[in-house]
């Protein structure tokens, strides 16, 4: 599969539109756009009561000043939290944030806001579905990793004990709220997990990009500001295009699971607990680039190590130390409940050249298990 679709570019510093006629949105990147929260927000929340979910972290560094800015335009809002990481992001979790819609009184006119990284954004958009079979749903991310791409796109979910992200559904928002400033308080290790999701846009869909952070790879994993909002545009100007091309990933857009399938493997094996996502995801990189030269569809031979060099100067993880003998096995075996398999037949995203991606079905468990190996440590 590849999409030859015309692909347009923008101006950094414009605001971006996600066009899906009658439900498209605006994504908003700008410092110090929480401050204006209340005002930029206003248009778009329905007129109802608002109930914010944030992780208690978010919630203790910055769920005043976004409480005082929505109160300031005259929003009626609660905010409501839960224990950060990605072991929160549940059914468990959901329940108790239904519980908070019940409790603060959220009807049909009311809306949700996911106030966080992936996790609260994730979990947010489900309960918004859910409640009362759909409500408003608006995100303000605070992670990198959120900023560039879990936010825009209106996939939502939680994780179960088969895999990632297995439960959930598409809820797309009714406006995005980025404020790069907000990254200033990021964990550090954090921040260079988001960086992966960043390098994936380059390879996936713009070489342009993908040269871009070749020039400045230093300057973004130091946080310099002019920087980080490019990175930031430009990871969203792409995701935007996917989104519009593709709404429900039924072809293009699975691009964007670009060293997923393997990722998220790898986090579930681990119960989660040992990698950050976009680790997991720079690791599951390598692992597809591995697979695509085995199986002769990788057609750009010097693109892994130009991946392996930006991995390593974005400060990310190159490899995956096995716990046992038998863990490489298990981890292709969960590759089968991987959400792009079909008619039992597992689909991975697979480079051939800069901006040109493959969706391969591979029935050759001996490929997809060298391929595991091939970032062993």
């Amino acid at each position: 599969m590849h999409c030859a679709a015309p692909f347009p570019h923008s101006n950094p510093g414009v605001q971006l539109t996600v066009d899906l006629g009658p439900r498209s949105y605006p994504i908003h990147i700008a410092p110090g756009l929480l401050a204006r929260a209340g005002e930029l927000l206003a248009p778009h929340l329905g007129g109802g009561r608002v109930l914010v979910v944030a992780d208690a972290t978010v919630a203790r560094l910055h769920g005043e000043t976004l409480l005082a800015a929505l109160r300031a335009a005259g929003i009626d809002a609660v905010l409501t939290s839960f224990a950060a990481g990605e072991p929160s992001k549940t059914l468990a979790t959901a329940e108790r944030l239904w519980t908070a819609c019940a409790e603060a009184r959220l009807d049909r006119s009311g809306c949700v806001i996911g106030f966080g990284g992936g996790v609260s954004g994730d979990l947010a958009g489900f309960v918004a579905a859910c409640w009362m079979r759909g409500v408003r749903f608006v995100q303000i991310p605070t992670t990198l990793l959120a900023m560039v791409d879990s936010a825009v796109g209106g996939k939502t979910g939680v994780d179960t004990a088969a895999g990632k992200n297995l439960v959930g559904a598409f809820c797309q928002p009714a406006c995005v709220l980025a404020d790069p400033t907000l990254l200033a308080t990021m964990d550090p290790r954090e921040y260079r997990a988001g960086l992966a999701e960043v390098l994936k846009y380059g390879v996936i869909k713009d070489p342009a990009f993908l040269a871009w952070l070749e020039a400045n790879a230093e300057r973004l994993r130091e946080r310099e500001s002019d920087a980080v909002a490019h990175a930031v545009h430009e990871s969203c100007r792409i995701k935007a295009w996917y989104v519009q091309v593709d709404e429900f990933e039924r072809g293009p857009r699975a691009e964007l699971n670009y060293g997923h399938t393997f990722g998220h493997a790898l986090e579930t094996e681990a119960g989660y607990a040992a990698y950050l996502h976009g680790e997991a995801v720079g690791i599951g990189m390598r692992m597809a680039c591995a697979l695509a030269a085995r199986l002769g569809v990788l057609r750009d031979a010097g693109l892994p190590a130009r991946q392996d060099a930006l991995l390593r100067r974005l400060g990310l993880p190159l490899t995956h130390a096995p716990r046992d003998a038998g863990e490489t096995a298990r981890l292709a075996a969960r590759t089968a409940l991987d959400k792009k398999s079909a008619k039992g037949r597992v689909r991975f995203i697979l480079p051939v050249e800069p901006g040109r991606m493959e969706l391969r079905a591979v029935e050759d468990v001996a490929a997809v298990e060298d391929a595991f190996r091939s970032a062993l440590g």
